[in-house]
C-alpha cells in the first residue's frame, strides 16, 4: 500500500533536516508575508488574506523568478478583474446566461494557457483564476463588483509587491548565477548524447536526456530577464549555446547516418578516428580536441579512402568544430557576454485542437459543479465554484489536470483541521497582531519548507493558500464553527467534482493526437525549405525536441505495433537536420547550381505537403536528387567542404526520404493474429 503524501520520508527530511536555502526560502516567505498582512490591516483591506496569500502563491527559490510570476500575476489580474465587470454588468440579472459565459471564459482561458509556455501562460492562468474570485462572489450583489474588482486587485498587487521587494532584498538567490552552472550540464549532456550517437546506442535514453536539459535551461532562461543587464546577457548566450547544442546532435546524427552507408572495410578503416571522438566528447576537457582534428585533416588526404568515408569524416570534423564552437558559448554563459548572431527563442510545437478539446472539458467540469450549486441551494455553494473555477484555471491545461487537482484536493483537506485548531482554538483567546503572526507563521513556515520539494510542492501549496484563506485574518475576525465548516467544505466539494469529472473526460493521446503531430511535422519540414536559414535552426529544433519528448512520455504504454511515432518523430527530426545542412552548404550557390537547388526544395516541399512520405513514394526524390548531384559536380565557385557536405546531405536525405516511407509501409501493414492452439 502507498503511503500518503503526509507520511512518506520527504517530508520529514523537508521538515527536521532542511537545506539552508531551504530555510532562507521559508523565512522569506514569512516575512513577506508578515509584512503583507500588516499593510492590508493598515490600509483596512476588505479581504487582507488576499495580500498573504498572494504571498506565498508568488513565492519561488529565486528572485527573478518572483519577478516574473509577480509581473504576469498582476497583468493577468488586472484583465481578469475587467472581464468579470464586464460579464456582471451585461449578465448579472440573468444566472445561467453568466455561468455560461463564466464557463466560455474558463476555457478560453485554459486553451491560451495550453497552447503558451512560461510566463504568458501563467498569465493566461491569473486571469480566468481573477474572474472567478471576483465575478462568481460580486453576483450576490451586482452593484458592487468594480468595488469589489478594486479590493482584489489592490489586495493581490499588495502581496506581489511586497514578495517582490523580499526577493530583492532578503537573501536574494538570482537565475542567472544559476544560469551558468545548468547551461554547463545541458553542453556536457549534449557531447554525451552526440556520444552515444556515435557509440549507435539506445537513441531514446541519451538524446532525450540532452534535449530535456535543452528545454528546461530555456524555460529558465526567461526568468533571467528580469534581473537587470546581467541576466538579460545570459539569457542571451544561451540562446546561442541551446542553438549550438542543437547543432552538435544534428552533427553526430549525421555521422550516425553516414556510417550505415559505408562498407564493411571503409568502417574498419575509420573505427581509429571514430574512437578518439568518442573518447573527446565524453572528456570534460577539450585538450584533446586540436589534435585530433589535425589528425582528421590528415585522414581526409588518403587517396585510398572511398567517397563515402571521405564524407564520413568531413561529417566528423564538423562535429569536433561544434564542439569547440559549443565549448565558446559555454564560456560566453558563464562569463555573461553575448556571443555575435544571437538567434530567436526556442519554439514549441502547439496542438491548438488538442488546447480547445482541455478547454472545453474545463468548461464542462465548471458547469457540473454549477449544477451541483444550483440544484442543492447550498448557501455556501459558491464557494465551491468560485474554488473550482480557481483550480480548472491553474491546472486544466497541464498534461495530467486531474492529479494536478488531487494534490490540490490533499492540500485543502490537510489545511481544514490545522486551521480549525488555529482560528477557532487558539486565536479566540489571543489578542494582537503580534500573536496572531505567531498563530499563522507556525504551519506556514512548515509548509513553506515543503514548498522547496517537487514532489510535495503541490500539496504544500494548496495547503498555504487554504489554510489562510479558511482561517481567515481581518480586522473583524469571526469564530462561527457552523460558518468554518462550511467554509470549509465549499472547496472540497468543488475541486472534488473536478476531479472526477477530469477523471471521465481523459484527453490522453491517441492515434488522432499522434496524426496530428505527424502532420504538423510534415508542415514545419515544407516550412524549412524557404524559412531563413538564419532562424530556422532554433525554431525547427525547438518544435522537434517538443515533439519527442511529448511522444517518449507515453511510448512505453504503446503497444510494439503502434512504437512508430517515435520513430517518426526521429525520421522528421533527420530529415529536417539534413535540409538544413543542404540549405547552408548551397545558400551561396549561384546560376545553374542555385536553380537547381530551388527546384528540389521546391519539389520536397510539395511531397511533404501533399501526404508526405508513404509505400509508393520512396523514389519521388530519386530523379531531383540525380539533378542536384549532376548541378553540384559541374560547379566549380563552391569551395571544396562545401561541396562534400551538401553532396553527404543530398544522399542522406534521399536514403532518410526512403528510409520513411518504407518504415510508413511497415506501420500500415496488419497486426498478424495468433493461431488458435
Amino acid at each position: 500500500m502507498k503511503l500518503p503524501t503526509f507520511f512518506r520520508a520527504d517530508i520529514w527530511q523537508a521538515l527536521f533536516a532542511p537545506a539552508p536555502a531551504d530555510l532562507l526560502f521559508a523565512a522569506r516567505s514569512l516575512i513577506a508575508g508578515g509584512l503583507a498582512l500588516y499593510l492590508a490591516f493598515r490600509l483596512d483591506f476588505e479581504q487582507p488574506q488576499w495580500a498573504l496569500t498572494t504571498v506565498f502563491i508568488v513565492s519561488q527559490s529565486s528572485s527573478g523568478m518572483v519577478l516574473a510570476k509577480g509581473a504576469y500575476r498582476l497583468l493577468g489580474t488586472l484583465v481578469g478583474a475587467a472581464v468579470s465587470i464586464l460579464l456582471i454588468a451585461t449578465l448579472g440579472q440573468a444566472p445561467l446566461l453568466f455561468l455560461l459565459a463564466m464557463a466560455l471564459w474558463l476555457a478560453f482561458c485554459t486553451t491560451g494557457a495550453s497552447l503558451l509556455r512560461n510566463h504568458a501562460a501563467y498569465g493566461f492562468v491569473l486571469a480566468g483564476y481573477t474572474t472567478a474570485i471576483i465575478a462568481l462572489p460580486a453576483t450576490a450583489a451586482p452593484l458592487q463588483v468594480f468595488d469589489q474588482a478594486v479590493a482584489r486587485c489592490s489586495e493581490i498587487g499588495l502581496g506581489i509587491i511586497c514578495a517582490a521587494v523580499a526577493s530583492q532584498l532578503l537573501w536574494p538567490r538570482r537565475v542567472e548565477q544559476a544560469l551558468a552552472v545548468q547551461g554547463r550540464a545541458a553542453w556536457l549532456a549534449g557531447r554525451q548524447a552526440a556520444a552515444s550517437e556515435l557509440l549507435g546506442e539506445d537513441q531514446r535514453k541519451g538524446l532525450l536526456e540532452a534535449l530535456g536539459r535543452i528545454v528546461t535551461v530555456d524555460a529558465q532562461r526567461d526568468h533571467a530577464w528580469f534581473e537587470g543587464p546581467q541576466g538579460r546577457r545570459r539569457s542571451q548566450a544561451l540562446r546561442v549555446l541551446s542553438r549550438d547544442l542543437l547543432g552538435l546532435l544534428r552533427s553526430a546524427r549525421g555521422v550516425a547516418r553516414q556510417r550505415q552507408m559505408l562498407d564493411a572495410a571503409t568502417a574498419q578503416q575509420l573505427q581509429p578516428l571514430l574512437g578518439e571522438t568518442i573518447q573527446a566528447l565524453q572528456a570534460e576537457h577539450d585538450a584533446a580536441l586540436p589534435p585530433l582534428l589535425q589528425r582528421l585533416q590528415q585522414a581526409l588526404q588518403d587517396p585510398s579512402l572511398s567517397a563515402e568515408g571521405h564524407l564520413c569524416l568531413v561529417q566528423l570534423a564538423q562535429v569536433l568544430e561544434r564542439v569547440e564552437q559549443s565549448a565558446l558559448s559555454v564560456s560566453a554563459v558563464e562569463q555573461g557576454r553575448v556571443p555575435p548572431g544571437a538567434p530567436g527563442a526556442l519554439s514549441w510545437h502547439r496542438d491548438i485542437q488538442q488546447g480547445v478539446l482541455g478547454g472545453l472539458r474545463s468548461a464542462l467540469a465548471f458547469l457540473a459543479v454549477a449544477g451541483f450549486w444550483l440544484l442543492s441551494a447550498w448557501p455556501s455553494g459558491l464557494g465551491a465554484v468560485s474554488i473550482c473555477g480557481v483550480v480548472l484555471s491553474l491546472f486544466a491545461g497541464r498534461e495530467n489536470p486531474a492529479a494536478s487537482c488531487l494534490n490540490f484536493f490533499k492540500g485543502i483537506a490537510l489545511s481544514i483541521p490545522v486551521a480549525a485548531f488555529v482560528g477557532l482554538g487558539l486565536l479566540p483567546g489571543w489578542d494582537g497582531f503580534p500573536l496572531l503572526c505567531l498563530g499563522l507563521a507556525v504551519p506556514l513556515f512548515c509548509a513553506s519548507l515543503c514548498m522547496s520539494r517537487p514532489k510535495l510542492a503541490p500539496v504544500a501549496s494548496a495547503f498555504c493558500i487554504f489554510f489562510v484563506n479558511n482561517v481567515g485574518p481581518s480586522n473583524l475576525m469571526s469564530y462561527d464553527l457552523g460558518a468554518f465548516l462550511n467554509k470549509a467544505m465549499a472547496p472540497l466539494i468543488g475541486v472534488g467534482i473536478a476531479v472526477v469529472v477530469l477523471r471521465l473526460v481523459s484527453l490522453n493521446p491517441g492515434e488522432q493526437h499522434y496524426r496530428r503531430m505527424f502532420k504538423a511535422s510534415l508542415f514545419d519540414l515544407a516550412q524549412l525549405t524557404s524559412r531563413p536559414p538564419e532562424q530556422a535552426e532554433s525554431w525547427f529544433g525547438g518544435r522537434m525536441a517538443d515533439r519527442l519528448i511529448r511522444v517518449s512520455r507515453y511510448w512505453q504504454m504503446q503497444p510494439e505495433n503502434r512504437r512508430s511515432h517515435w520513430d517518426n518523430g526521429l525520421l522528421g527530426l533527420d530529415l529536417g537536420d539534413e535540409l538544413l545542412q543542404l540549405r547552408s552548404c548551397l545558400d551561396p550557390a549561384r546560376g545553374t547550381l542555385a536553380t537547381e537547388c530551388e527546384h528540389y526544395l521546391a519539389h520536397l516541399a510539395t511531397l511533404l505537403r501533399h501526404g508526405g512520405p508513404s509505400a509508393n513514394r520512396s523514389e519521388q526524390l530519386d530523379a531531383v536528387s540525380a539533378a542536384l548531384l549532376k548541378a553540384l559536380d559541374g560547379d566549380r565557385d563552391l569551395p571544396l567542404q562545401a561541396r562534400e557536405m551538401a553532396r553527404a546531405a543530398i544522399l542522406q536525405l534521399q536514403f532518410t526520404w526512403r528510409r520513411w516511407c518504407r518504415q510508413q509501409q511497415a506501420a500500415a501493414l496488419p497486426t498478424p493474429v495468433p493461431a488458435a492452439g
